[in-house]
């Protein structure tokens, strides 16, 4: 029975992890055994597991040293692992920092190494392409532009596509998500996402309400003033990652920021994007889910000053938004640190909540982004980087019936 040592270590690509494993074993043609690093989820689809993610899943310089011991106790149970069983591959998603160092120890063994979810090599730290170059035999990429990059620096690399661009629309109906979420079915809702984590939303949210506000001020006052205008709702997404204290915290922040503004939390940030007018979406994964929805939005960000002083030092990319580096352009816009202000926050997002050229041009462009993340019609991304797994490891039915024929 092949054995394939399969690693995940956050929460993105622990549930890939556990797609990839049920995808591996409807394809197989032979049964087939998992051990590795993962979460209950991978767990669940029959990880034979060696080290919990949540053990070594820590963000940070601050706490990565704060827990280094155990981290490297953890790497070394790993490594230990390797070397007894000698798994046939091993496929490795995101997580760089463990899984480079884990990808030179497959490496001394003669294991081949299946790298999926590339880190941004391509915006930062592109001295780490030579790990790559030396270590890992399949680079496996969710976005177009990457490919190019790996093959010019003789990598074995393929654009599988994007597993977000796999799940289908959400299915409930306006009135449901508002029945659900205590909300006004006949307002016009806008969606705020100031990132899953209570460091970014605390970043991120002041000012975001503050863009809020003013749009609400513009229905008040054009309310006044007798002109039809719709009466916006604002919807704020709370990741469930979040701690029972932190989503206190966030609602002290909407109490001290803009008491009285209708600002509902509800729980899936996918719904409230496929529903909402448009949004204000701070950088990160959302803004993938927002483009894929095809719900029109503004990319926000902010980071300490020191923390962006180094980072327009290192990062080479001409944009932020993912959007617009697939893209190729400036799809959507992108205010980010001094530029992250209210007011233009407000400039950027009115020309999209009505109908109008400005509207149309990107939504137009969405869908043509949708399609580039989606190039295998009628195969989704789990399903291809299965598939190569297989074929790394001469499993697929048409291999197998030849040696069988043999």
């Amino acid at each position: 029975m092949p054995t394939l040592f399969i690693s995940a270590g956050e929460a993105s690509g622990e549930h890939y992890g556990a797609m990839l494993m049920e995808s591996l074993r409807k394809q197989s043609p032979a049964e087939l055994n998992f051990i590795g690093m993962g979460g209950p989820r991978m767990v669940e689809a029959g990880l034979d597991r060696i080290v919990r993610a949540e053990d070594v899943a820590v963000m940070g310089i601050t706490e990565i040293v704060r827990h280094l011991p155990r981290i490297y106790s953890e790497f070394r149970k790993l490594k230990a692992s390797i070397r007894r069983r000698k798994p046939d591959i091993a496929i490795l998603i995101d997580f760089p920092d463990i899984h480079f160092a884990l990808a030179k120890e497959f490496h001394a063994q003669g294991i081949p190494v299946i790298f999926f979810v590339s880190p941004q090599l391509w915006a930062w730290k592109k001295h780490r392409i030579k790990l790559v170059q030396k270590y890992i035999d399949k680079m496996l990429v969710i976005f177009p532009f990457e490919e190019p990059f790996y093959r010019e620096r003789n990598v074995s690399a393929e654009f599988v596509g994007h597993p977000l661009a796999d799940l289908p629309l959400p299915t409930i109906s306006r009135d449901q998500f508002a029945l659900e979420s205590g909300l006004d079915s006949t307002k016009q809702w806008i969606g705020l996402l100031p990132g899953s984590r209570i460091k970014e939303i605390r970043a991120n949210l002041p000012e975001t309400l503050k863009a809020a506000f003013f749009l609400h001020d513009d229905y008040a006052e054009n309310a006044r003033l007798g002109l039809q205008w719709p009466e916006p709702e604002f919807l704020l997404p709370l990741a469930p990652t979040l701690t029972t204290t932190q989503r206190e915290e966030v609602r002290q922040l909407i109490a001290t920021h803009m008491p009285g503004l209708p600002i509902h939390l509800v729980h899936d940030a996918r719904d409230a994007l496929h529903h909402a007018r448009a949004s204000i979406v701070a950088s990160g994964t959302a803004t993938v889910e927002a483009a894929l929805i095809g719900n029109p939005f503004v990319v926000v960000y902010r980071v300490s000053p020191l923390t962006y002083a180094i980072a327009k030092r290192v990062v080479t990319v001409p944009h932020v938004a993912m959007a617009n580096l697939i893209a190729g352009r400036r799809l959507v816009p992108e205010l980010i640190q001094n530029d992250f202000t209210a007011s233009n926050i407000v400039r950027e997002l009115r020309p999209l909540l009505s109908d109008g050229p400005e509207r149309a041009s990107m939504m137009q462009g969405l869908a043509a982004l949708r399609g580039m993340l989606n190039p295998h019609h009628g195969q989704t991304a789990i399903y291809r980087v299965a598939e190569i797994v297989l074929q790394q490891l001469s499993l697929t039915p048409a291999a197998t019936a030849l040696v069988e024929k043999s």
